[in-house]
């Protein structure tokens, strides 16, 4: 089954929306979110359905206007929602019956109508919570659909930015936590000035609780990428301490993409990546690549600390751009994070984006007052680099180096697709650059996007072989000028094959690959539109100022 895979960075869960004829009767039943794969309709003749019972929008809706003495007249927005409902059931119905091409064409619908629906809800936060719950829905039955290829899949795959849902979010503190980290400060080395206060001791206070396995995870994927960072960071003369600029904006995520489009383990948008040198194309997005968007992350901190002159302003325009921490200055007068953040002069996320790197950079220097000895980070990636000459996929690259695609696509995240275009420096596995160099001279240039190489094993025919590539005897026997009937065992055949006809991409994992070729279109239509509410809002906002002063006067 084959739907389009939507960002985890934006959405949780959704339940079924119903058409309204069905509205006071119907509801759908789905299995809680340890159980991805599980999601069935409460019309689908399922014995194995488990978890919560959601009311639809307009049922929620009706039910809390029942209270009022006035009847409830749903909004245009309203009805755009309940034929989102309708939408959604019907995408659920072709993908029951495996219509892949109907049903992504379905939920597409749903997607667009709720997007159209954030004028006047009746209801703003419960059709925020629909708009989020619904994506996820759809990512739900796609993995439900893919089963256990999903997690094996050899193609390019996005993950969620771990701390973006706690941006806007406080945290209480602790008086007895305070007056420790006061102490613990005081005998804290840091490149990077430390402080304390109540927003930071709060999220520390997080960290150390329900949020301990989000800081635990992103220092054991630390482990791979730590030492790289601590050399650029070193060489482009900025505070070691930056590293946990990376934890707080993906958790160490190379693929990490945010409900904005800020993408790679440094959440790069497109135009700032592209200010600081990193290329994007069909085919390559280096905001993707650890080291390049490290290297690319550093200046830019370096140059906002030039302009600033203070690290946390710094740290803050990272989050938000340097235009608002101007404005912002301009506004108030103050150079100061800590009294911009008071006086509620910058977006919220960003005043609880300091205090989060704060933390983490406290709690980190502190690791034994805050149960983080023990963790394991992992070991740091080692390879070797060989510069392709020609367009060449990874699945010919993993033949000649006996490596499999998903190591190979882990090792080069900047890839969005699994072919290297010509120029490219694809990694592979330490001690084998060598050996690939010297393989792909057997290759013709021309032919090394689609090729594939084959270790005969014994037993193999060419027959056989060809079936598996959708190649031809007479064209293997061809290319490699085979006198024999059969080839021997270990005999390294190359074979003439089409990337469509590759034996590892089964339907599933090509509904996978196409979900990551969809995936930001559909994180730029949510995010432009998010965009574009907000600058109507604040048009809106001006209107209403200006007629009030119109008023006045």
């Amino acid at each position: 089954m084959a739907l389009f895979k939507l960002p985890l960075a934006c959405f949780l869960a959704f339940g079924l929306l119903l058409p309204q004829s069905l509205l006071l009767s119907q509801q759908l039943s789905f299995q809680s979110a340890s159980s991805p794969s599980s999601f069935a309709d409460s019309d689908s003749g399922s014995s194995d359905v488990s978890g919560i019972s959601e009311e639809t929008y307009l049922e929620s809706i009706s039910k809390a206007e029942n209270k009022s003495a006035q009847p409830f007249r749903p909004t245009p927005s309203d009805l755009l929602i309940q034929r989102a409902e309708e939408k959604f059931r019907n995408g659920r119905k072709f993908y029951q019956v495996k219509d892949s091409d109907r049903a992504r064409s379905e939920f597409d619908a749903a997607i667009d109508l709720m997007l159209q629906a954030s004028d006047n809800p009746s209801d703003r936060s419960l059709y925020e919570d629909k708009l989020e719950r619904l994506v996820d829905a759809i990512h739900r039955l796609d993995l439900a659909g893919l089963g256990s290829a999903a997690p094996s899949s050899d193609e390019p795959q996005f993950e969620k930015a771990p701390l973006e849902d706690i941006l806007q979010m406080t945290f209480p503190v602790d008086p007895k936590l305070k007056s420790k980290v006061q102490t613990e400060l005081s005998a804290t080395a840091s490149q990077l000035p430390l402080t304390t206060n109540d927003a930071v001791i709060g999220y520390i206070n997080y960290f150390s609780g329900r949020g301990h396995r989000t800081i635990v995870a992103g220092l054991e994927r630390a482990g791979k990428y730590r030492p790289m960072i601590s050399r650029v960071l070193a060489e482009e003369g900025v505070p070691q301490e930056l590293i946990h600029l990376a934890q707080a904006e993906s958790g160490f995520l190379p693929r990490a993409v945010s409900n904005m489009a800020a993408t790679g383990m440094w959440q790069f948008v497109k135009f700032r990546g592209q200010q600081y040198g990193l290329n994007q194309s069909a085919l390559v997005d280096e905001r993707l690549d650890p080291e390049k968007a490290t290297r690319a992350a550093a200046k830019h901190l370096r140059d906002l600390y030039t302009e600033f002159g203070d690290w946390y302003l710094a740290i803050a325009a990272y989050n938000c751009g340097p235009g608002n921490i101007e404005k912002a200055v301009a506004r108030t007068g103050y150079a100061d994070f800590w009294e911009l953040r008071a006086r509620h002069a910058i977006p919220t996320e960003t005043t609880n984006y300091v205090p989060i790197i704060l933390a983490m950079t406290i709690m980190t220097k502190n690791a034994a007052e805050y149960g983080l000895t023990d963790v394991v980070p992992e070991s740091p990636l080692e390879y070797d680099s060989v510069e392709m000459s020609a367009s060449t996929h990874l699945a010919l690259v993993g033949d000649l180096t006996d490596t499999p695609v998903s190591q190979l696509t882990a090792l080069n995240p900047a890839l969005l697709r699994n072919v290297a275009p010509q120029g490219y420096s694809v990694r592979v596995p330490k001690g084998t650059g060598s050996t690939l160099s010297a393989s792909l001279d057997r290759v013709p240039a021309t032919q090394r996007a689609s090729w594939r190489m084959h270790r005969v094993e014994s037993g193999d025919t060419l027959a056989a072989i060809a079936k598996r590539y959708g190649s031809s005897t007479g064209r293997i026997a061809e290319v490699n000028s085979l006198l024999a009937q059969e080839p021997s065992a270990g005999d390294r055949l190359l074979i003439p094959a089409s990337v469509q006809q590759l034996p590892a991409t089964s339907s599933r994992h090509r509904a996978v690959a196409r979900h990551s070729r969809v995936r930001y279109s559909v994180v730029s239509r949510v995010a432009s539109h998010r965009t574009l509410r907000a600058k109507t809002t604040s048009r809106t906002a001006m209107h209403h100022k200006a007629s009030a002063l119109i008023a006045r006067r």
